[in-house]
């Protein structure tokens, strides 16, 4: 357990109670890293910090809703008060609320989609990593070193777009806006910024059909996650390799 500050690498990831954010936390402590792990639900991130515990991993757990203002600085506190410092950023929560399955309400379709659902998105998938990279920029700054991960989706490319899910679609192509300026607004600190698509993966929002496991689905947010010094920021990868916008 996370007792006291030290010179230990820390990593926030969010929306770590299962799938891509459970599986990342794992692999990053297991590259001798202190994991913050977070979840809304404060049962289910519970649950979480047990599994990993169990490992022998070096986690704690914290409660963040990352839609909340409050909640945001709520985290920020914790982690200056109790580790001093954050070198890693996932901003991995998410949710899909106009999903392949929402065409019984009529929300997968642009022409029916409600505000509602493009506001809820995108205060979850957008305005959430905006906050968190207000709240702990400042703390990057000043160690002179950072890496923010931004867990995006081929649904987000204007290259690729396609009809359906626009609450999911326009919000991803958002993050990834988000993404060029953070990388623009953080040059010469040593902080790179990327997004990620980890592409269809099994998961409770990817379902049982989907054609990649969480371990591959993760290996590209652990590495935006690790990069060294001289690595990209500011671009789109899909399994370490650049993809289009």
């Amino acid at each position: 357990m996370m007792n006291d500050k030290s010179s230990k690498p820390v990593a926030v990831v969010t929306g770590a109670n299962r799938g891509l954010g459970l599986e990342t936390a794992r692999q990053l402590a297991k590259r001798d890293i202190r994991v913050i792990v977070t979840s809304r639900n404060p049962s289910k991130g519970e649950a979480a910090l047990e599994k990993l515990l169990a490992e022998e991993l070096d986690v704690v757990f914290h409660v963040l809703d990352v839609a909340s203002e409050s909640s945001v600085a709520e985290l920020g506190a914790f982690i200056h008060s109790r580790c001093g410092r954050v070198d890693i950023l996932v901003n991995n929560a998410g949710v899909f609320l106009d999903g392949h399955g929402a065409e019984d309400t009529g929300g997968a379709s642009v022409l029916t989609a409600s505000l509602e659902t493009l506001t809820t998105t995108l205060k979850t998938n957008l305005y959430g990593p905006l906050l968190l990279a207000q709240e702990l920029v400042p703390l990057m700054k000043q160690q002179h070193y950072g890496r923010i991960v931004n867990v995006s989706s081929g649904m987000g490319q204007l290259s690729e777009m396609e009809g359906k899910s626009p609450a999911y679609r326009i919000s991803k192509t958002a993050l990834n806006a988000l993404t060029r300026i953070l990388a623009a607004e953080t040059q010469g600190y040593n902080i790179l910024v990327n997004s990620v698509c980890p592409g269809w993966v099994r998961t409770d929002m990817g379902g049982s059909n989907a054609e990649r496991t969480v371990e591959q689905g993760v290996s590209v947010i652990v590495w935006a996650a690790t990069l060294p010094d001289d690595g990209p920021t500011g671009g789109f990868f899909r399994d370490g390799q650049p993809i289009p916008w």
